[in-house]
């Protein structure tokens, strides 16, 4: 996996906090827990020590991901103004042609996603589906669901 992440240094920082207290905080809890079962005895039927070693190899896991991420990011600011193209940082008003509904997304980068409030992390499908599109276009974009079909309303950089 060589590919770059784009994100904000807002969202960079996220993720740099979120290790950060997985490893300064969370991981000393998990090794305190692990010694006090440890020390409980014999370790083939100590179900506690089995619970704890296998949170603290997911919480391992965790952090491997996320410092992945972070060793792949790419810093990219947000546009100020791309006119009415689609692009990282945009806040796009779209209409979906199937059931009428107007939506609202902002293009974000890693560690800045929240689809319930409408922020699209830009490597998502539907983002890229967006991106390079302009005011008035129609567009099919092909998800795991399925294929959606949007007409992009507005395009503007809050």
């Amino acid at each position: 996996m060589s590919d770059r992440i784009p994100m904000t240094r807002a969202g960079y920082d996220k993720l740099k906090g979120e290790v950060d207290q997985m490893e300064s905080v969370e991981m000393p809890k998990l090794a305190a827990r692990v010694a006090a079962a440890r020390s409980e005895g014999d370790l083939s039927e100590n179900a506690e020590y089995h619970g704890a070693r296998e949170s603290q190899g997911m919480l391992q896991a965790k952090i491997n991901l996320l410092r992945d991420k972070l060793a792949r990011a790419v810093i990219v600011e947000r546009a100020k103004d791309a006119g009415d193209e689609v692009v990282f940082g945009a806040t796009i008003r779209v209409k979906d042609l199937k059931f009428g509904d107007e939506e609202e997304y902002v293009l974000v980068g890693a560690g800045e996603e929240d689809f319930d409030s409408g922020r699209i992390n830009v490597a998502s499908p539907l983002a890229q589906g967006f991106l390079g599109r302009k005011v008035g276009e129609k567009v099919s974009i092909d998800v795991p669901a399925g294929t959606l079909k949007y007409e992009i309303l507005e395009v503007r950089f809050d």
